[in-house]
């Protein structure tokens, strides 16, 4: 185990070491946390530093920055040229039409309001459904919808029903078409889709209970079409064509809106299509790793430790990120944006997102990101000392055997001693 003690004459510092080695004792597993004041650049705990941990949705830390440097104040809707009677649209990766946890655009209403025959072209996306190293099993879940071109309804649709009634109903009525009754009655109602197709069975179950169940369709481009015919109320074609120089841009929402639904609630959705995003304005195609080559390439550089980055939202078990590097992101981060804007978008302690039941004081004193796959949990961000000290730290660990509990409330005790010894 490489441990690296700053100031190691600090009996604090010594006190916060024995209780990261103690962690790795107890839960049998490996444990980094890197600790610094980034307006001094002084490390205060280093920790495995510049050991290789599993981040899981901290990757989502990569995405944001990534997003902060290459797009503007609002994402682009979608791309299309005019000609003639006919007006012919691109996906730009756009995660917010029709997507309830999102703000509305003005994509839907421009689209809708428009005279134009409207044909819609695929042909500037270049990238697999599914992430590499994401497990093919989670696909009939919504934390592992599919990456497209042109999202709609956040690529997945919902099966509802009330209490006592035996009817299912849909928010996407398109759906209704491909949900069948299964032939047995279940305990609980299970309701599964295809691998490979959209048909969904429904397995009732005999208590008559209400429920609403989210799905992840299987996009295709012909469906796509379909959908936007029956969601506009007009016709939608669908042409091959590449798509031109001279194409222009129908602005979406605001890109903090969707940062902070994806940092808070650790949306694995708007993080796959945010790079896609970034991959459409560098260059025209919506490819995840055209993004991740072009970050690494200039503003992500100088990045202690190369990173292995394979997805925009930490569902691939190929990621592997340095605790140091996440902390020289932030700090990057707190250097071109103000404590402000960046603030407001994250996790908060004892207040919002996935550490609203951790963390608690008042005023809150954690912002950040946290990240969990099984046997793996992190947690990384900008820490309030009692005494006003704004510090930068990454809190890493993989390759636990218990439940994640306990370890999460070791973690909050030794993040606790930060907060009132600094």
């Amino acid at each position: 185990m490489i441990i690296t003690l700053a100031g190691c004459v600090s009996v604090k510092n010594r006190n916060i070491v024995r209780q990261l080695d103690q962690l790795g004792e107890d839960f049998q597993e490996h444990t980094g946390f890197y600790l610094m004041d980034p307006s001094t650049n002084e490390i205060l705990v280093d920790f495995n530093g510049a050991r290789y941990f599993t981040p899981a949705s901290n990757t989502k830390i990569f995405t944001m920055y990534a997003a902060l440097e290459l797009l503007g104040e609002s994402l682009p809707g979608l791309y299309y040229k005019q000609t003639g009677d006919s007006l012919i649209f691109w996906g730009s990766g756009d995660p917010a039409f029709l997507y309830p946890l999102l703000p509305q655009g003005g994509v839907f209403q421009w689209l809708s309001n428009s005279s134009k025959k409207l044909y819609y072209s695929p042909s500037n996306f270049y990238e697999d459904a599914f992430g590499p190293g994401w497990a093919w099993d989670d696909y009939n879940y919504t934390y592992s919808v599919e990456r497209t071109p042109f999202p709609m309804y956040g690529n997945a649709f919902v099966l509802k029903k009330k209490a006592q009634e035996a009817y299912l109903d849909t928010n996407q009525p398109y759906f209704k078409r491909h949900v069948w009754l299964g032939d047995s009655t279940q305990e609980e109602t299970v309701i599964v889709r295809d691998i490979g197709t959209n048909k969904t069975t429904y397995f009732p179950s005999g208590n008559m209970k209400a429920f609403e169940h989210e799905i992840p369709f299987r996009y295709d481009d012909h469906m796509i079409t379909a959908m936007l015919s029956d969601t506009l109320k007009k016709e939608v074609g669908l042409v091959f064509r590449p798509i031109p120089e001279d194409h222009s841009a129908i602005l979406s929402i605001p890109t903090d809106s969707a940062l902070k639904v994806m940092m808070q609630e650790s949306d694995n959705f708007i993080a796959e299509q945010l790079l896609l995003v970034c991959s459409g304005v560098l260059n025209d195609s919506l490819q995840t790793g055209s993004t991740i080559d072009h970050a690494k390439a200039t503003f992500m550089k100088d990045m202690p430790d190369t990173p292995i980055w394979r997805d925009g939202s930490g569902l691939s078990r190929y990621n592997l990120f340095t605790p140091r590097s996440i902390v020289w992101l932030w700090q990057q981060m707190l250097v071109r944006h103000s404590k402000e804007r960046l603030f407001p978008l994250l996790a908060t302690g004892g207040k919002a997102g996935t550490i609203k039941n951790y963390y608690k004081a008042d005023p809150p004193y954690i912002f950040g990101k946290t990240g969990t796959l099984s046997n793996n949990h992190a947690l990384s961000g900008y820490l309030v000392a009692k005494s006003g000290r704004l510090l930068v730290f990454s809190f890493m660990n993989s390759n636990y055997t218990t439940e994640s509990y306990p370890l999460k409330k070791r973690m909050e005790k030794i993040l606790w001693e930060v907060r009132e010894k600094y």
